[in-house]
């Protein structure tokens, strides 16, 4: 926390009369200068410049003085008898009379501007932070933004360290010092209604530093109590604070009230209750049913593979449908885990050295079901280099990506995956001869739940499968794009990713060899 000096306004009057003086002494030797190499008799008008700048700059009482160290200089320097402050002429003390008033005039009139203008500039500065105030409630999305918001509007207004606390917690600990117990204490007092007798929010700490304590609403709770440093303030400049305080709170909550943002709050507190239901939820569903769905699908494996089986076509056909619909629901309780860990966690790959071939094969294998009675047909140069992802990722993307090639595309037709390397990027492509994609289709296609009524009618589907691709291909540093001549007439889908100019350079060597 800073410390502010005892007596501010003092030693900042002090400072303006000293400049003033400064001033006077200039335009007095210069006039004096001017005097003696030109012959001009005097020119008192000349000390209205440091009036005017006095007034401008610093307030009244350094103009008064400028204007009486003038009229003092004028009497010494340039009015008979020199060198006196007596002056012989009473027209001359007419003079200096008359200038003494106009220049007190001057100063006022002056005084008055510089005070409209810093009014004008105040204002400019509270509409700008309201409109970022505005602004930043808008985009707010969860309670810990909302309450932030507020207590940076708030110190920004009130100019001095301020710590909201709402909903148990101060959202200004993350960036402050923790404030002394006593105010901490005094802030849950004022929580709950109850306030310690004689304090009236107003705490002295051990190191005489003053806090004041204010609800920033007393109708609504939702919008916290505000514990503001006063730092080393006099008895008096506490009580002007707190007559600001309280102007400066009843406009914030004022704004709050307008802009609605109690029902912002209680809204996000919704919503992340809700999303932690949903993510726990799905989480614990899914991982109940994988243990269940895994004997499922080893005991119809074992079976689809008994000899006594072999010659009964029914139950073998029946035996195979329960172990294609038990992977398809491991597939879709995958992609809803998947799916989990995108919007709560974000996707954190484990990067290593990883053959592009193996991935693709492995791929291949997690979809041989699909693709059994499909055609495949492998374009995968024996000199691709190493890439330097999480291959568990990578390979998972390209399993949603062949599954969606198999699942739209007729019985028998051909699926061609290929890959190349150039360009420091390694290509992948899996084509197939499907249902195609239309313009509108390619717009749309990788937002989550998002399935064409095309695709729809051909076979069941979460939308969930081309979203987590892209989410994990782009983790990885790369990019997914479609490319189809139109409806029915097939889909091809490039996966790009990054390869290091070194590995590059000696896969290239290495083919020279």
């Amino acid at each position: 926390m800073f410390q502010r000096p005892k007596f501010p306004g003092l030693r900042r009057e002090l400072r303006a009369v000293l400049i003033t003086l400064c001033l006077v002494a200039a335009i007095t030797a210069i006039l004096y200068l001017l005097i003696l190499t030109t012959g001009l008799e005097h020119g008192s008008a000349a000390y209205l410049v440091p009036v005017l700048i006095a007034a401008m700059r610093w307030g009244m009482v350094s103009a008064v003085v400028a204007a009486v160290c003038g009229v003092l200089a004028s009497a010494f320097f340039f009015y008979p008898p020199l060198y006196s402050f007596r002056i012989s002429d009473p027209q001359e003390v007419l003079n200096l009379i008359l200038f003494v008033v106009v220049a007190i005039a001057v100063s006022q009139l002056a005084t008055q501007l510089r005070r409209q203008l810093e009014l004008a500039r105040r204002r400019e500065i509270d509409l700008r932070d309201l409109y970022d105030f505005s602004r930043r409630l808008a985009g707010a999305f969860d309670v810990a933004e909302i309450h932030a918001a507020i207590e940076e509007h708030l110190a920004a207004v009130l100019q001095r360290d301020v710590i909201l606390y709402a909903g148990g917690r101060g959202a200004g600990q993350r960036k402050n010092a923790p404030v002394p117990q006593a105010v901490f204490d005094e802030v849950k007092k004022c929580a709950a209604g109850r306030w310690r007798a004689g304090t009236d929010g107003v705490i002295t700490t051990d190191e005489n530093e003053t806090w004041l304590v204010r609800a920033v609403s007393p109708k609504n709770a939702e919008f916290g109590v505000v514990a503001i440093n006063l730092g080393f303030a006099s008895p008096a400049s506490i009580e002007e604070f707190k007559i600001r305080t309280e102007a400066v709170l009843a406009d914030a909550a004022a704004t709050l009230e307008r802009l609605d943002v109690a029902n912002a709050i209680g809204e996000a507190r919704m919503r992340a209750q809700a999303e932690q239901l949903r993510e726990a939820l799905i989480e614990s569903v899914s991982h109940e049913l994988r243990t269940p769905l895994a004997s499922i699908l080893g005991a119809a494996t074992v079976l689809s593979e008994a000899p006594a089986l072999q010659s009964e076509v029914k139950l073998r056909a029946l035996v195979q449908d329960v172990r294609d619909e038990a992977e398809r629901l491991n597939n879709d309780i995958q992609n809803l885990l998947d799916a989990t860990r995108i919007s709560s966690e974000g996707v954190k790959p484990r990067a290593e050295w990883t053959e592009p071939a193996d991935i693709i094969h492995s791929a291949l294998d997690r979809c041989r079901v699909r693709l059994a009675d499909r055609r495949v047909r492998l374009d995968i140069p024996p000199n691709l280099p190493l890439i330097h992802v999480d291959p568990v990722l990578v390979r998972q993307a390209l399993v949603q990506i062949i599954d969606n090639a198999a699942k739209y595309s007729h019985t028998g037709s051909c699926i061609v995956i290929s890959a190349r390397a150039g360009n420091g990027h390694l290509t992948m492509n899996v084509s197939d001869e499907g249902a195609g994609l239309t313009e509108d289709e390619q717009a749309r296609m990788w937002d989550r739940f998002e399935r064409g009524e095309r695709h729809a009618a051909l076979t069941g589907g979460s939308g969930l499968g081309l979203w987590i691709a892209n989410a994990f291909i782009a983790a990885n540093g790369g990019v997914i794009r479609a490319a189809s001549a139109g409806a029915d007439c097939g889909t091809t889908m490039t996966i790009e990713l990054p390869v290091t100019q070194a590995t590059v350079a000696q896969s290239e060597g290495d083919d020279d060899e």
